[in-house]
C-alpha cells in the first residue's frame, strides 16, 4: 500500500471502521508498544511536537496512555477505558483534540510518523493497510482548524 492521505473537508462525516483484531494478534502487546513507542519518538522529533510535552518525563506520560488506547482499540487488553469517563474510546480522543488547533498540515505530519514506525512492523501488509485505513480516516476527526480559521469540531 502506498499509504495515501486524503484531504480533510470541513464538515464531512467521516467513516471508519477499527482495526482488526490481527493486527494486535501478530504484533502481540510487546509489538504494539514498540509500534507506537517508535511512533511518538519520531512526533518528539518532528515538526508537531509543540503539541506535546517538551518534558520528557511528561512526554512519555502520554506516550504510554495513547499507547494504551492504540493497544485497546486494536483489540488487546482494557488498558484504557478508565480514562474515557464512559465515553466511547474513539469519541474521547476526538475531544481530546478539541483544544488544539489542528490543522490539515499537522495530521499529514502525524501520520508521516505513523507509516514509518508501521513500516518498521515486521507483519503482514494486509494487516498493516488495515490500520492504516483506520488511522488515515479517523484522525481526520481531529482537524478542527481550516485555512479560513474557521473552527469545526467533528462528531462521531
Amino acid at each position: 500500500m502506498s499509504y495515501e492521505i486524503s484531504s480533510v473537508h470541513k464538515g464531512e462525516k467521516v467513516e471508519f471502521t477499527n482495526p482488526t483484531p490481527a493486527f494486535y494478534e501478530a504484533l502481540g502487546e510487546d509489538g504494539m508498544r514498540k509500534l507506537m513507542y517508535s511512533f511518538y519518538d519520531k512526533i518528539y522529533e518532528s515538526d508537531i511536537s509543540n503539541f506535546f510535552p517538551q518534558d520528557e518525563e511528561e512526554f512519555n506520560k502520554v506516550k504510554e496512555k495513547n499507547t494504551k488506547f492504540f493497544i485497546q482499540i486494536c483489540g488487546g487488553p482494557k488498558v484504557y477505558d478508565k480514562n474515557t469517563n464512559a465515553m466511547e474510546m474513539n469519541e474521547y480522543m476526538v475531544r481530546l483534540h478539541d483544544d488544539f488547533s489542528i490543522y490539515e498540515k499537522s495530521r499529514t505530519e502525524w501520520l508521516g510518523c505513523m507509516q514509518e514506525a508501521l513500516e518498521e512492523c515486521d507483519i503482514p501488509q494486509e494487516l498493516k493497510d488495515n490500520f492504516w485505513s483506520y488511522i488515515e480516516r479517523f484522525s481526520k476527526l481531529t482537524v478542527n482548524t481550516f485555512n479560513d480559521e474557521g473552527k469545526y469540531y467533528a462528531s462521531l
